[in-house]
């Protein structure tokens, strides 16, 4: 498909043939590919701008553009397949399923997340009057009916339980302010039109109905401002994972930065377009020189000396890792443990430590899909949430993945411990701090699909192990879930693409979840304890109804802190 050279073992089908979930899936789907383009360009004709765009867009999008189009021609425009990714809004989408969102003091890496202060239902804000027929920007007082992350379902002051007008508003928008903002600013409070026969003196009702009430604090946009402030800057040099080759590092420069996420573009990358996305406390990015320090592998640039520009970025930008005490007992290599596939996050394998590296760093290698030459060993901290000791899954009744291969079925780690000669790494060794992180199953959030770094999606928290949280893309199969840690920068509140201007993936269309829980159900019946290989490779059961993605990521957690620890977190070892 695309000329990529790479270890076996890390290509995806029976065959090997594709190197990503995203080759695997144009390879499929070239044929309807050629039929959605044929229709939007006349024969003999180059292709249209719309067929342009429609290339290089998401699948997601390019099969709303084709929906629309086909709706268009049926004059069926209202059919839910023909919503296009512009038109998703979280307003109807939780009201008219009546979902909860998480808090946004859930994340401390958002902005506001660690100042949010007592925004809650019944704060008073003064608004923007959208019933009004004056020609004048006019603004009114409005209450918070209902939080959803940033987002506030507003009803204008006055109308009491008539929800008619409702409208749902970014809180940290513009448009939003304290009570006393208009009389400070000398902007007109205008009641209105739909109410306005109701009262006779609004200044007397204003001031019965605001009297104890709770508004934003006077500077809640200066902190807003100040939260959305990054210290990472385009041209900054980092070093970071390199996502063809899991086991070494390479020399990446700061391409742009979006609400503290960071497009990454390797050094070496001519035209700009070999690039990674991860956020700025992402444990996936590192000051130049962290490789040589801890003994990482690491991919020496072919260019010699710095382009005009770029700088290498500060040591204190980047997330710190706790420190830890290697002096005594430590990880050995060889040891046993449970861990998180890089490669396939919906995955806890059995996993094996390959390599122990300085200042707490561990090599950690899946069994039974590794490459003799160890280049798709992963990095983590032995403070990772993304590693657990022998025996995690199964007293958190969470399916553990066996080594590819291994025919001992159901496994159990007893027996391949003694097979393999080998033990089990040390229980007091591992993270065991829960922090007191406030999700619920079923919170509604925004997150990154770590198989694909650049998408933001509408997405589930459907189940919590301690701090580890199984996120689930709205209508996609489960098989797409990935675990995540409570304190990962790659979850964020409702409504922050709306907020730093990041473009947001909507939920699959209905066309999608139809079709996905027919084969998910002919899947289930073929359950076995057998090892599936990578589950993102079942990828030609859904064809080109997923996302388009060629770049491989990782699970990302950041480092712990107040913690809540639960004594019953481990299954005891057996001898």
């Amino acid at each position: 498909m695309c000329g990529m050279v790479g270890v076996r073992d890390a290509f995806y089908s029976k065959t090997k043939r594709f190197c990503s979930v995203s080759c695997s899936r144009s390879y499929s789907s070239n044929s309807k590919k050629a039929s959605i383009l044929a229709r939007l360009q006349v024969a003999g004709k180059p292709p249209t701008k719309k067929a342009k765009v429609l290339q290089k867009q998401p699948l997601v999008a390019k099969l709303a553009a084709y929906a629309q189009y086909q709706a268009t021609l049926q004059n069926q425009a209202k059919t839910k397949a023909a919503v296009p990714v512009e038109g998703f809004s979280w307003g109807n989408y939780i009201n008219s399923n009546s979902f909860t969102a998480a808090p946004v003091t859930c994340f401390k890496h958002a902005p506001m997340g660690t100042c949010w202060g007592d925004i809650a239902e019944g704060v008073r804000v003064e608004v923007p009057n959208s019933d009004c027929s004056l020609p004048t920007k006019v603004f009114w007082i409005a209450g918070i009916v209902k939080l959803a992350g940033y987002n506030a379902l507003l009803r204008y002051e006055g109308f009491e339980n008539d929800s008619s007008l409702d409208f749902w508003c970014n809180v940290c928008g513009s448009d939003i302010h304290p009570v006393g903002w208009c009389a400070t600013s000398g902007k007109p409070l205008v009641p209105p039109r739909t109410i306005q026969h109701k009262y006779t003196n609004w200044k007397a009702f204003l001031v019965k109905r605001l009297t104890g009430a709770k508004t934003l604090p006077p500077d809640f946009s200066q902190k807003v401002s100040e939260s959305m402030q990054y210290p990472f800057k385009t041209s900054m040099r980092v070093e970071v994972v390199d996502k063809t080759h899991l086991c070494r590092t390479r020399v990446a420069v700061v391409d742009s930065v979006v609400g503290g996420r960071l497009r990454l573009v390797y050094e070496e990358s001519e035209d700009k377009t070999d690039d990674f996305w991860c956020h700025m406390y992402s444990p996936l990015i590192h000051h130049i020189g962290w490789s040589r320090s801890i003994g990482h592998r690491f991919k020496r640039s072919d260019i010699t000396k710095k382009q005009d520009g770029h700088f290498d970025a500060p040591p204190h930008l980047f997330m710190k890792v706790k420190e830890v005490d290697a002096a005594g007992e430590w990880f050995k290599e060889g040891m046993k443990l449970e861990a998180i596939d890089p490669l396939n996050l919906s995955a806890i394998c059995v996993a094996t430590i390959r390599k122990v590296l300085a200042d707490g760093y561990l090599m950690i290698g899946i069994d039974g899909s590794e490459a003799a030459d160890g280049s798709d060993w992963f990095c983590y901290h032995a403070t990772s949430p993304s590693i657990f000791p022998v025996g995690f899954c199964e007293i958190n009744m969470i399916e553990l993945t066996p080594p590819r291969g291994y025919a001992k079925l159901p496994f159990k780690w007893f027996d391949y411990l003694r097979e393999t000669d080998s033990i089990a790494a040390p229980v007091k060794l591992f993270n065991k701090e829960v922090p007191n992180h406030g999700f619920h199953v079923g919170m509604k959030l925004e997150a990154v699909d770590l198989m694909e770094p650049r998408l933001v999606c509408v997405a589930t928290v459907t189940r919590i192990i301690h701090r580890l949280l199984r996120i689930h893309f709205d209508g996609w199969e489960d098989e797409y879930d990935q675990w995540v840690d409570c304190e990962s920068p790659d979850l964020y509140p409702v409504g922050w693409c709306q907020l730093t201007g990041y473009q947001l993936q909507p939920p699959a269309p209905q066309s999608s979840r139809d079709s996905q829980s027919s084969s998910s159900k002919q899947k289930k019946k073929a359950k076995s304890q057998q090892y599936k290989g990578h589950k993102k490779m079942t990828s030609l059961q859904l064809k080109e109804e997923l996302l388009d993605g060629e770049e491989y990521s990782f699970l990302q957690g950041t480092s712990d802190q107040e913690s809540n620890g639960s004594a019953s977190y481990y299954i005891k070892q057996e001898p």
